[in-house]
């Protein structure tokens, strides 16, 4: 425990009380009356209320449209049902600057459907909430359609044998059974929906503005660091609710059920409903995920001449405004290097806690696990501005070093990584590394012989997780990335924040090459995740 503990200690906890103490006690005396100050102003009870709605708003819409969309992938058996899987969890692995950009080029000005229809949905925030939709898709049909295909099914037909009507048996058998599932895949949308910035920051502009957004405003343009501080707690004890919330649920979830393998649940469609539900699924999916994803394609290809390469070529030279210090086109080499550093940290990091989590039981241990979660639940941003007014002295003078990116993204990676890795050393028979200790073996050499075999799939998935995490962070990078060394996501920004034809064409560009690499990213752990020929699991 005591280099992860080390870690968060430096770079997560001390920038976040030193942005919080600057903010709070400006001259040696702490000021709480700030907070009520703060609250009470009429523009921040606005930020506030829009992030609760949007919060709220989004989660209901998720539910609506992904629902369907879990019952298919878990009780259908069709024709490219493992890529299509793949195809709707390629949103969730995305930069949310990114998801932003493709929503802009399809409801925004000159996008799709103001081509086709002059109708501009950038203006309002159904271009906001369909985003979220589009990037918690996954989350619902992975959460809930991963438990909903492992329900034996012959419960469900005990129930209609007994005369129960198919409504009645499903209502009273299987939602139950659900509700867990479904509470936890809706908090967890809600999460990330109160805590988004990214798609806020793109598609709502000077009209709309969350918890998130508000506090990068307070910091970056405003300099209000009071403001900035008080707004940092409210998210950290709303989002901090969130999570035990979450946690309570997920306990429930994996202790109320006896599961079957999926394989005995999936079945090809029967019936003309049946069929229409998956035809619908597969329209809504065609939609709400490759449609905007093709329209970012379709953009970055349509030149003034016509279709070409243009704004692909113009990606590797210089700009007259001085903006880019470098071409954009060297953000890729940027990121690609960002995140592998990123992702040794995270795995290092996240491998010695996970492995401390599982041989360590008590109090001490579940506040350690705690502390894991906590950069889910802090403003982003507060990090990446609290690295700069704390890590510029001996013997942490970094600011002016290419760790510090690495560094901040690692802090959103390492959860992922012990999430990822925790089950899997928890299965590990302790027996195993007992009698590899009564054959001579050191704890070093036991670890090495027993345990890495054993989870060296999940490891690799937990390190493809850090990976994508890494490449996609925005919130904490937009400060700490020098302007010689931008990485994709600070790229794609700085180019839709500037007028023109050309920036918005290099945006599209830039964002379908970081769309790309996501994805093939994302396929590697899909193929990794179904790899039967390995015993571990």
């Amino acid at each position: 425990m005591a280099l992860p503990v080390a870690f968060f200690g430096v770079f997560f906890a001390w920038p976040v009380a030193s942005i919080v103490e600057r903010g709070l006690r400006p001259d040696g005396t702490w000021r709480f009356g700030r907070i009520g100050d703060t609250l009470s102003r009429p523009d921040i009870l606005d930020v506030l209320g829009f992030t609760a709605w949007q919060a709220l708003a989004s989660t209901a819409l998720t539910l609506l449209v992904a629902l369907p969309g879990a019952y298919v992938f878990a009780r259908f058996d069709f024709p490219g049902k493992g890529a299509l899987r793949a195809v709707v969890t390629v949103p969730f692995v995305l930069p949310t600057v990114l998801v932003g950009t493709a929503f802009l080029a399809l409801v925004g000005r000159g996008g799709l459907t103001d081509e086709l229809w002059g109708l501009r949905l950038d203006t309002s925030a159904w271009a906001i909430l369909l985003a979220h939709v589009f990037f918690n898709y996954a989350v619902v049909v992975r959460t809930v359609g991963g438990l909903w295909s492992q329900l034996d099914p012959r419960q469900e037909e005990a129930a209609r044998v007994l005369g129960a009507s198919r409504w009645t048996a499903w209502r009273t058998v299987t939602l139950p059974a659900l509700v867990p599932a479904v509470s936890a895949a809706a908090l967890m949308v809600f999460l990330f929906t109160f805590t988004s910035f990214g798609v806020v920051q793109i598609l709502g502009g000077n009209r709309y503005s969350t918890l998130e957004a508000e506090i990068y405003r307070q910091t970056a343009r405003l300099l209000d660091l009071p403001t900035a501080a008080v707004l940092t707690l409210v998210q950290f004890v709303a989002v901090g609710a969130i999570l035990a919330v979450h946690a309570r649920t997920v306990r429930r979830r994996e202790t109320a059920l006896r599961l079957v393998p999926p394989e005995r649940t999936a079945r090809r469609p029967r019936g003309v409903g049946q069929w229409a539900l998956l035809g619908g699924v597969l329209v809504s999916v065609a939609l709400l995920i490759l449609l905007p994803l093709g329209v970012l394609v379709e953009r970055s290809f349509a030149g003034p001449g016509g279709y070409g390469l243009g704004y692909y070529r113009a990606l590797g030279s210089l700009d007259e405004s001085g903006t880019f210090l470098v071409p954009p086109l060297e953000a890729i080499g940027n990121s690609l290097r960002y995140a592998v550093a990123a992702t040794g940290i995270a795995v290092l990091i996240g491998g010695l806690a996970a492995a401390a989590l599982t041989r360590r039981a008590g109090r001490l241990v579940r506040g350690f696990d705690a502390l894991l979660m906590l950069p889910l639940g802090v403003s982003a941003v507060t990090v990446g501005f609290g690295f700069l007014i704390t890590l510029d002295e001996p013997p942490f003078d970094l600011r002016s070093s290419w760790i510090l990116v690495p560094l901040a993204q690692a802090l959103v990676g390492v959860p992922f990584v012990v999430r990822t890795m925790l089950p899997v050393l928890r299965a590990v028979d302790e027996r195993l590394r007992e009698a590899a200790a009564v054959l001579g073996a050191s704890p070093w050499r036991a670890w090495r012989e027993v345990d890495l075999p054993l989870v060296r799939r999940a490891l690799l998935i937990a390190a493809g997780f850090a990976f994508a995490v890494s490449l996609g962070e925005f919130g904490a990078t937009v400060f700490i990335a020098r302007p010689d060394s931008p990485t994709l996501p600070v790229a794609v920004a700085r180019l839709l924040g500037r007028p023109g034809e050309l920036n918005y064409g290099q945006a599209m560009a830039l964002s379908t090459i970081l769309m790309v690499v996501c994805a093939v990213s994302l396929l590697l752990l899909e193929r990794l995740r179904t790899d039967r020929t390995s015993g571990e699991f």
